[in-house]
């Protein structure tokens, strides 16, 4: 029963930080990243596809990120949903192919960005504090109605923070990582 317990809210814990992970790859950072464009989706014969479905997506250099897509019809789609993106990029068609340069980052943008690091970072540390804490109620529950002794249960506990510490601490490492990448010049 407990064993169960702790391994539900470990699975949630371990979705909680491949969620941030995914968000975090949609933060540009200065550095071009097909993981910015993970997020767009082009309408594609009337379908909403992502752009990783359309196209082959490469990187030239540092600044740069390059689009090809596989259907020549798919070029307008994908252009119109970069501009229509939150990312503030400006693609250039040449060909068949979309460039897109990313802008070099300024101070305030840094700063912007590593708040919304840290925001996502925070958020995600209180869904796992949640999950700990749904883990906790339904472990005494257990104890209450006799399913499992008061020793498994302290045990379970201990278990317990010891996930929540684990996953805080890979939060921290991904948020990190994450600001040292937007702070290089």
């Amino acid at each position: 029963m407990i064993s169960d317990i702790l391994e539900q809210a470990r699975s949630k814990m371990d979705k909680a930080i491949q969620a941030l992970r995914q968000e975090l790859n949609g933060v540009r950072a200065g550095r071009a990243s097909a993981g910015l464009l993970e997020r767009v989706r082009a309408d594609y014969y009337g379908n909403p596809t992502p752009v990783q479905q359309l196209a082959t997506i490469s990187t030239p250099d540092a600044r740069t990120l390059l689009i090809q897509p596989w259907d020549k019809n798919a070029v307008g789609p994908i252009e119109k949903a970069i501009q229509k993106s939150d990312l503030g990029l400006s693609p250039q068609t040449e060909g068949g192919v979309i460039r897109l340069n990313l802008p070099q980052l300024t101070a305030s943008r840094r700063a912007e960005l590593i708040k919304h690091v840290r925001r996502l970072g925070e958020e995600q540390r209180v869904a796992v504090r949640g999950f700990r804490r749904e883990a906790r109620e339904q472990m005494e529950r257990a104890e209450k109605s006799g399913q499992a002794g008061s020793d498994a249960v302290r045990r379970g506990f201990d278990d317990l923070q010891k996930q929540t510490d684990r996953a805080v601490e890979q939060i921290a490492q991904l948020v990190d990582t994450k600001e040292k990448e937007i702070s290089e010049v």
